[in-house]
């Protein structure tokens, strides 16, 4: 049962269902997007209910559970209109009706709920073994583009930290892609795209592949032709109510992967973050707070 089945079946039987169910049925009715982004439990806090409630009124439409209920709506937010325009269009009527504080609590109430999902045991594992094909790695290439570039250009920052080499192709003057030419056996290629897919991150990824690099991929989805393309995959989850994909959940996988990797590497990582620090000392590059002058007693 997809969205619009869940809706019509809702306003079917909304005059025979009890004062309680009517009330969780009103709320999924008016609050789409919360019943895609939100929690059972903070769902049913929004409206004033039990979260048993609404698992019963998912029972009643011959769902296994809310989060069945849950599933589908988020499957149709997924679906929402393609391009930039038409998601801004929605999230201006949106605004008009339920204002700024409703966007604001539902945008963090969603990154929450993705990052969380990041701690889930399939999604842990996942990470376990990107981080180890990453560190045990000659030299990892990192590549995204627009919205992807800042993730990866973190990781290829805390790598050169941590002693491990590390290449960021970053395009510019348009010779990012360049430095792929050096990329084999032996060596990984850690790329970033989420949907809307770069045609050029793509094709960098099918490049180093056939020359025998092995690919991490972090993506929104199983089926993007990235995934299809990877040895590793970490998926993030990116819809909000914005007309826009986040990148939070991308930032703390890699965030995550940068930590694993550290340990993985031990005492030379330690190392050559100690000649790091010295080197940025050598050159003032942080401002550090000045003591205040003891005043002569």
């Amino acid at each position: 049962m997809d969205q619009i089945g869940v809706a019509t079946a809702l306003d079917a039987q909304f005059d025979d269902l009890p004062p309680q169910l009517q009330a969780v049925a009103r709320w999924v009715l008016d609050h789409p997007a919360d019943v895609a982004l939100l929690t059972t439990r903070e769902q049913a806090r929004r409206a004033g209910l039990a979260p048993a409630t609404f698992t019963r009124l998912a029972q009643r439409l011959g769902l296994p559970g809310y989060d069945a209920l849950r599933t589908a709506y988020a499957a149709s937010l997924r679906q929402r209109p393609d391009g930039f325009a038409n998601r801004a269009t929605e999230l201006l009527e949106r605004h008009g009706d339920e204002g700024d504080s409703a966007i604001a609590q539902d945008m963090f109430a969603a990154l929450a709920e993705h990052v969380r999902a990041l701690r889930e045991p399939q999604s842990v594992a996942c990470l376990e073994r990107a981080a180890a094909l990453l560190a045990n790695a000659r030299s990892v290439f990192c590549f995204g583009l627009r919205s992807a570039f800042p993730a990866v250009y973190m990781l290829d920052y805390i790598r050169t930290l941590i002693g491990a080499e590390s290449v960021l192709a970053d395009t510019a003057g348009g010779r990012g892609i360049d430095a792929l030419r050096r990329i084999g056996p032996g060596d990984a290629l850690f790329v970033i795209s989420v949907s809307p897919y770069t045609r050029l991150t793509l094709q960098a990824a099918a490049y180093a592949r056939d020359k025998g690099a092995a690919i991490v991929a972090l993506t929104d989805s199983a089926h993007s032709p990235l995934a299809a393309l990877a040895d590793e995959t970490v998926l993030v989850r990116t819809e909000t109510p914005s007309f826009f994909h986040s990148m939070t959940p991308a930032f703390a996988a890699v965030e995550c992967l940068a930590a694993l990797m550290t340990a993985r590497r031990g005492k030379p990582a330690l190392d050559a973050i100690a000649a790091s620090e010295a080197q940025l000392d050598a050159f003032s590059t942080f401002e550090t707070p000045r003591r205040a002058k003891r005043r002569p007693s």
